[in-house]
């Protein structure tokens, strides 16, 4: 599904935020929310943003790693887990 056809206007969530957010939760999709007629916000299922905020976090790191220190390169799956454990470090 498209972000375009998740348009809801303002008013529609105020009149109908259960039925909303249910919708988030059920389809997974976020929705956008406009102001006569441009997108202002965009609402997502609690869940979502969670995972929204790993990925980014994975992302980040990634991009601060150093490029394969004098030639040598790890396999994907070790460097996955070590980001995986600093992940798990700065959450404690």
């Amino acid at each position: 599904m498209k972000l375009s056809e998740q348009l809801k206007p303002i008013s529609d969530l105020k009149a109908h935020e259960p039925t909303i957010l249910r919708t988030l939760k059920d389809h997974s999709q976020p929705v956008v929310i406009t102001l006569h007629g441009e997108a202002k916000a965009v609402l997502q299922d609690d869940g979502q943003y969670e995972e929204h905020r790993r990925r980014w976090r994975i992302l980040k790191m990634l991009a601060h790693q150093p490029a394969g220190r004098g030639g040598q390169l790890r396999p994907a799956a070790e460097s996955f887990a070590r980001i995986g454990k600093r992940l798990a470090d700065s959450q404690s």
